[in-house]
């Protein structure tokens, strides 16, 4: 948030920063406010067992935690193919069982992408 968001959104909750000369103080509560905003996300991410990312904005901690979901997801997909190959494998289905490895592999590489 820049100076001029501070004063904007302070009117908008019906203060005058110009009338009260109070300005430098509701950049400090801003900058509390947005700093216990990140705190909170950066708790949820710790909480659900993933990293804080890098950097000092939501926005980094979103692009960080949207990747980690995206990895999440990919290996949750190749695991169910990991499952059917085992299934296959007990069974003696040698081509499905390949066929099987190959896609929990394929999947696995679209992250080292």
């Amino acid at each position: 948030m820049n100076r001029e968001e501070i004063i904007r959104m302070a009117r908008e909750a019906g203060l005058d920063p110009d009338l009260w000369n109070y300005t430098d103080a509701f950049e400090r509560f801003a900058a509390l406010v947005a700093a216990a905003e990140r705190e909170k996300v950066a708790r949820w991410h710790i909480g659900s067992g993933y990293t804080t990312g890098h950097g000092d904005t939501i926005e980094d901690l979103l692009v960080e935690l949207e990747w980690q979901v995206r990895e999440s997801e990919r290996e949750a997909c190749a695991k169910v193919c990991d499952d059917i190959r085992n299934d296959w494998k007990t069974h003696g289905d040698e081509m499905k069982t390949y066929a099987a490895e190959y896609l929990a592999n394929a999947i696995r590489a679209r992250g080292n992408t």
